[in-house]
């Protein structure tokens, strides 16, 4: 780190939504496509009626988690190459880290625990489906 520049150890990619769609699994045969709806928890990154911005703890707001294996992309001449990505099997265990400590982390939140916040995920290694509708572009790529 002698030239001041750090490497990001982790990525996540939040999207303030109105209503978001996950698809976690897709239709088969007779069986319809099966739909999940519904930071860094503390990231006062939600917008009130009165234009103060919140966590969603705050808020208290459900959450979707959306597996994310392209965060470590870089562009090369006119293509993307993934070398920065984690493994299939370190990701998985990163993303269902992730999900346990969100869910706790709602858990033991009385305003949370009183709306009946939820936490929904997609499914680590499956391609996603996603329908999102915001009130903005209000998307944030935090680093750590």
């Amino acid at each position: 780190m002698a030239d001041g520049v750090r490497t990001p150890q982790a990525r996540a990619l939040l999207q303030q939504c109105l209503h978001a769609r996950l698809q976690v699994r897709p239709a088969e045969g007779d069986a319809a496509a099966q739909w999940v709806e519904n930071t860094l928890l503390n990231v006062k990154l939600s917008e009130t009626e009165n234009g103060k911005h919140i966590s969603i703890l705050d808020l208290p707001g459900d959450i979707l988690i959306i597996p994310q294996a392209t965060l470590g992309g870089r562009v090369k001449g006119k293509n993307m190459q993934y070398h920065s990505n984690s493994g299939k099997e370190e990701g998985l265990e990163l993303y269902s880290q992730f999900v346990t400590l969100c869910e706790k982390e709602l858990a033991a939140n009385s305003k949370c625990a009183e709306a009946g916040v939820v936490v929904e995920h997609g499914t680590y290694g499956n391609r996603q489906v996603l329908k999102l509708d915001t009130n903005g572009p209000y998307t944030h790529l935090i680093e750590f």
